[in-house]
């Protein structure tokens, strides 16, 4: 293979877009902007940063990642209406580099349903929105939902009015995952050969995962002349989720020999992405999901061990260094000093000078240190996963309360109750409260402490590590006041690391009504 035979394919993550989509995920700004950042390290070429029409709070995190985000192209989606390419447009005002999405609808079901247009009338509110676009930008992607189910010929003129009014990328997507991988490959090809003609138009594929073949149709595509991908880390998304950015990369890095192709994606990188995006959204990765699930490198079976101790490549066709899963064998524990403690940090990749945008500051690193010794105190031994964790857990949120002590009484004949001490701006308070369980009585004991009663939506509680003293999860999706946002907590005991995460999301809420606050003075003349 030649490197004149080589072709790039782009990467269009759509995470912040089609991934927040998905069922009982809710991320904040900070959230939002802290994935963004990510993926621009990460190396892909465009991020879908919102829809900005639906709501003030999308519009304005579009602007945010605008503004603060260098280095890939920063999307907007918008219908065919005016005045949703215009709200684009605008929060798209400060990108370096930036791109409107338009969209609609292909298929027959959908065009009478849901857009109660006739296929004319749909190709000519297409190219008047392109035009428009194009008045903004000179990069507009054009999508036509449903592909898979519509007319084919009735596609091809779609996208060939879509070309003629001036779409530079025409997105090809299979909304509800119907379509086989030799059909899309079969749809691409003529998309390819009938409408682009070797003309400067990108061809993009974007797939949903309804039947298990996102990513099987996603790299048909490529085979067939798309050069751009749209996915998700994790492959997170409505219903069964899109294609996975992680497994097209790696499937086209491993397989470049057959795809002959490439992307810029960091791929060291995947790995630490793909954890920020599941502890963001709640979404748990499973343990067999290629590429970043627990068991991806892992064996088990006697054979395989034998032969991967032998020689690697027996039973690996890729190392987990590659994707930034270094088997990092590092043991810290109570009597580890502040100096092994930012070697560990720094070994992992984290920045412990404080000089990027999420870097750790030595107040920051101070507040883990002494969580790190509060864990190794009780756990002993302390190893990558634990201060992964950690890291991740600590630095989102300020905190505006903190817990200084907790106890909790519980028992088959006992009525749960809690005792806890927060520290506040005010000073400490303390509170105590019954509850259907111990996990309820210490929420109840916090939320009388801080003065803030959310309603827990969800809940969920993990292992961090592997053992009996492993490290516990907990992510606490909460809602209050119209203000939805996801706590995280983490500790050796599951009913502290519930305290924990309910006051994270406290914290979080906290800081969205003083930034409300703020914002309301500020347009106060």
């Amino acid at each position: 293979m030649t490197a004149s035979s080589t072709r790039r394919i782009h990467i269009f993550d759509t995470t912040l877009r089609d991934g927040e989509q998905s069922p009982g995920v809710a991320l904040n700004h900070t959230q939002k902007i802290e994935i963004a950042h990510s993926l621009s390290r990460l190396g892909v070429d465009v991020i879908e940063a919102g829809f900005p029409i639906t709501s003030d709070g999308d519009f304005e995190c579009v602007s945010r990642i605008s503004r603060e985000v260098r280095g890939p192209t920063i999307a907007a989606l918008a219908r065919t209406a005016r005045a949703d390419i215009e709200r684009a447009a605008a929060a798209l005002e400060a990108a370096q580099k930036r791109r409107i999405h338009v969209f609609t609808s292909a298929s027959a079901v959908q065009m009478e349903y849901m857009l109660r247009k006739t296929p004319e009338q749909v190709i000519e509110a297409s190219v008047k929105a392109v035009q428009l676009a194009r008045t903004f930008t000179d990069d507009v992607e054009f999508s036509g939902q449903d592909v898979m189910r519509a007319d084919f010929d009735f596609v091809l003129r779609l996208y060939k009015a879509a070309i003629e009014a001036g779409a530079t990328v025409i997105n090809i997507p299979d909304t509800v995952g119907y379509g086989t991988p030799i059909e899309y490959g079969a749809l691409i090809a003529r998309v390819r050969d009938e409408i682009v003609m070797g003309r400067n138009v990108e061809i993009s594929t974007h797939c949903h995962d309804d039947l298990g073949m996102a990513t099987a149709n996603s790299l048909a595509a490529v085979e067939n002349g798309a050069t751009q991908i749209e996915c998700t880390i994790n492959g997170i998304g409505e219903r069964a989720g899109n294609t996975a950015l992680e497994e097209v990369v790696m499937a086209i890095h491993t397989r470049r020999d057959h795809y002959r192709a490439e992307t810029g994606i960091h791929t060291r990188e995947i790995n630490r992405v793909s954890r920020l995006v599941s502890r963001l959204t709640g979404m748990v990765v499973p343990g067999n999901k290629a590429i970043v699930g627990d068991n991806a490198f892992a064996h088990e079976s006697g054979i395989h061990q034998d032969g991967v101790l032998k020689h690697k490549e027996t039973y690996e066709i890729m190392n987990a260094e590659l994707v930034g899963r270094e088997a990092a064998v590092m043991v810290m524990g109570k009597h580890s000093g502040r100096a092994a403690f930012r070697k560990a940090l720094s070994d992992l990749g984290y920045d412990i000078e404080g000089q990027s945008d999420h870097g750790l500051n030595d107040d920051a690193l101070n507040a883990l240190f002494v969580r790190f010794k509060e864990l190794a105190d009780r756990k002993g031994q302390i190893y990558a996963d634990d201060l992964r964790s950690l890291v991740e857990a600590g630095t989102e949120v300020a905190q505006t309360f903190q817990i200084d002590s907790l106890q909790v009484l519980s028992g088959t004949r006992v009525t749960p109750t809690a005792t806890v001490r927060i520290e506040t701006p005010d000073g400490a308070r303390e509170a105590a409260a019954t509850g259907d369980g111990p996990v309820s009585a210490v929420m109840n004991a916090i939320s009388q402490a801080t003065g803030i009663t959310p309603e827990l939506e969800s809940y969920r509680v993990q292992s961090v590590t592997r053992g009996n003293e492993a490290l516990g999860e907990v992510n606490a999706g909460v809602r209050y006041k119209g203000m939805t946002v996801m706590g995280i907590g983490l500790a050796t005991d599951v009913v502290e690391a519930s305290g924990r995460a309910w006051l994270h999301a406290i914290n979080q809420i906290v800081a969205g009504q003083t930034k409300e606050k703020s914002a309301m003075t500020a347009e106060t003349p």
